[in-house]
């Protein structure tokens, strides 16, 4: 779906006419958080957002999978797979699936780490388990209950924020904010923007620490495209930061196109956008995830071979700060199921 515009202002008809279905689904995701989850047995990472749509969850995955092998672990990723058609609970192998089977993000993680995909996530944990996993990182599921969770680290754009702070379908959260910020153990803000400064200090003030990163994008994309004007597509939670992302690193965008959040690709899609870069001397740029997609449809679409990724990686400012709540998470989650013996 793309997001509603209303839901990033601050006042909105729309937004008041729907608050009340909005509270009655707040509520319920509040009940449902409160649950007691199933313990995995081994300490559970979960990477989520409190909102709908993207926040850099991804690249935040792949940066602690790094750092947990630094510091000896066996990271398995667990993802619902979403938009795959695959239930699971299956690992991905790209020679055999591809991401209309896993869903675009499993596809694209598992060249760096192992990546379980399963509906039920219970299921997942046996296979991640299976693999020889000594942590399991989630990426999203910060609001199912189902799962017991060691540690929330939360994901927000600090561009974007959190909008006009309602719940769905009045705004962009999940659940009610007070519900979230009680089970959120780390924030991290992407970015060098302050639409997310409020957020941070209620954070703060209950003593969890706030983290600040930001995307960095590979010397070599950026050299590859630096002097040319490029056609930038996205099908992204938040195009616009894929743009802005682009714009910062020199690149020229002499046209664009924004779908909507995991949009499977046709044939159409690519071949209109080949053609009117081709007619202006340009270069088709997209995300990586959305390589994935544009690979992973029914065959290979034409022309995809002249579409080039822009890779990025998550940079944390303090990343020994980073090593410390990590470290510290796995020692108290092994510290309690010790205890419990």
């Amino acid at each position: 779906m793309r997001e509603p515009a209303f839901w990033y202002r601050p006042r909105s008809p729309k937004s008041h006419l729907l608050s009340p279905l909005g509270a009655l689904y707040g509520a319920i995701t509040a009940r449902r958080m409160a649950r007691k989850g199933f313990d995995a047995g081994i300490p559970v990472l979960c990477v989520g957002n409190y909102h709908v749509g993207g926040a850099g969850k991804t690249p935040t995955v792949l940066a602690l999978t790094k750092l947990l092998r630094e510091l000896g672990e066996t990271p398995v990723v667990l993802s619902r797979g979403y938009g795959g058609r695959l239930h699971g609970p299956v690992m991905v192998d790209r020679e055999r699936h591809d991401a209309s089977d896993v869903g675009d993000e499993p596809w694209m993680m598992v060249r760096d780490v192992p990546v379980a995909v399963a509906r039920d996530r219970l299921d997942g944990v046996a296979l991640a388990k299976s693999q020889g996993a000594t942590v399991i990182l989630m990426d999203d599921g910060f609001q199912n209950p189902h799962l017991l969770k060691d540690a929330s680290l939360i994901v927000i754009d600090s561009e974007r924020g959190l909008g006009n702070g309602k719940v769905f379908p009045a705004g962009p959260l999940r659940a009610p904010l007070k519900a979230q910020l009680a089970r959120t153990d780390a924030l991290v803000l992407i970015g060098d923007g302050h639409a997310a400064d409020d957020v941070a200090a209620k954070i703060a003030a209950r003593g969890k620490p706030v983290l600040r990163a930001r995307l960095k994008p590979d010397a070599v994309s950026v050299a590859q495209l630096f002097g040319k004007q490029v056609f930038a597509f996205a099908g992204i939670g938040d195009p616009d930061r894929f743009f802005r992302t682009l714009r910062a690193s020199g690149i020229e965008i002499a046209g664009s196109r924004t779908f909507a959040d995991h949009h499977p690709y046709s044939e159409r899609d690519i071949q209109e956008m080949w053609d009117d870069a081709r007619r202006n001397g340009q270069t088709l740029v997209t995300t990586e995830k959305d390589l994935a997609r544009i690979h992973g449809g029914e065959g290979m679409l034409p022309h995809v071979e002249g579409v080039m990724p822009f890779k990025v990686t998550l940079e944390f400012d303090d990343p020994d700060a980073l090593r410390q709540l990590i470290s510290d998470h796995l020692y108290k989650a092994r510290e309690r199921r010790f205890s419990k013996r």
